[in-house]
């Protein structure tokens, strides 16, 4: 199941009604780990933020694997896949309102190589296309938290569109 909404609340209610525990989430966008602290207690998270402010406060939480990186990066990515090779819950939460073209694409690499059962994804701009859109006869649906139009196994290739626009990736 994908669950989107751009609500913090609503999302954090969301994300708690579907991990369970001794399941194993990847959170995408933990900052400080408002929405970490919240998670079950007897899950395995292993959270990701490129923000300078989380290092610290991420690294003093208990339970808690905390990787310093920009999750559009292909080795952040690796490095995660080291730790597991797939997780019960995948949560996204990048700004929230912001760059929907982006969160799509970070969620089409985590979840196609974590291939959770769900995800939970806060942005506005995808919430409103998908509010907004008027579907053809055409049906697909997936029912766990990836896509299955995209069930390759292994990590997907880098997307090279991130380095056109965000030259903070290029190294």
């Amino acid at each position: 199941m994908i669950k989107l909404s751009y609500d913090i609340e609503k999302y954090r209610r969301d994300l708690c009604n579907l991990v369970s525990d001794g399941d194993t989430v990847i959170e995408l966008g933990c900052h400080v780990g408002g929405t970490t602290k919240i998670l079950s207690p007897n899950c395995n998270v292993i959270a990701v933020d490129n923000s300078p402010e989380a290092v610290e406060v991420m690294n003093s939480l208990d339970g808690i694997e905390f990787i310093s990186g920009d999750v559009r990066r292909h080795e952040v990515l690796a490095k995660a896949f080291k730790k597991v090779q797939k997780c019960d819950v995948l949560a996204i939460d990048l700004g929230g309102g912001y760059h929907p073209d982006t969160v799509f694409k970070v969620f089409y690499i985590w979840s196609s190589t974590f291939k959770p059962t769900h995800t939970a994804i806060r942005n506005r701009g995808i919430l409103e296309f998908v509010n907004s859109a008027s579907v053809s006869e055409e049906d697909y649906v997936s029912e766990e938290g990836y896509l299955n139009s995209y069930n390759d196994s292994g990590i997907p290739p880098l997307i090279k569109e991130f380095d056109l626009w965000t030259p903070s990736l290029k190294k």
